[in-house]
């Protein structure tokens, strides 16, 4: 009977260690990825949404999303309506969740004082550079709407830069 104990104690033991010894740690980091006109101070982005044109950008695969014919488009440029529209200088949030666009209503809703805004720091013009980007991004400018090196909008609502 003891042997018994014994070998199902090892065998258990045995079991906890290798589900231990399999424990990964994933850390997400897509700043070579974003645009140069995308907002300083997160070091990865699923989408931006542009209150500007109701519309987002998907930074992984590199399109815009927008609604058309009673449909969400994905495409690598934008039609010709939003010809006027200039990301550099145009005001751009963060968000993290999937399919955002099937929320539209709320993000249109929660960012719409964002609308017309131009006073964002964008990654082209960044003073301080990311490390390991080749100088291209900043990635650590605190000021207010800047970010503080990550970015989700699952931050009760404050996916806008700000982290309170």
């Amino acid at each position: 009977m003891k042997k018994i104990i014994i070998a199902a104690a090892i065998l258990v033991s045995g079991f906890a260690f290798n589900n231990t010894a399999e424990a990964q740690v994933r850390v997400n980091v897509n700043i070579g990825s974003q645009p140069d006109w995308g907002p300083t101070g997160y070091d990865y982005v699923n989408y931006y949404y542009m209150p500007d044109i109701d519309a987002y950008y998907s930074v992984p695969d590199r399109e815009y999303i927008y609604y058309n014919n009673n449909r969400w488009v994905h495409a690598r440029n934008l039609p010709s309506r939003f010809g006027n529209f200039d990301p550099y200088n145009s005001y751009k949030v963060v968000i993290n969740d999937r399919n955002p666009w099937e929320r539209n209503n709320v993000y249109r809703t929660r960012y719409a004082q964002y609308r017309g805004r131009h006073d964002q720091v964008i990654i082209k013009n960044a003073k301080i550079k990311y490390k390991g980007d080749n100088g291209r991004h900043n990635g650590w400018d605190k000021g207010p709407g800047r970010g503080n090196g990550r970015g989700n909008d699952h931050d009760r609502g404050r996916g806008h830069g700000k982290w309170n």
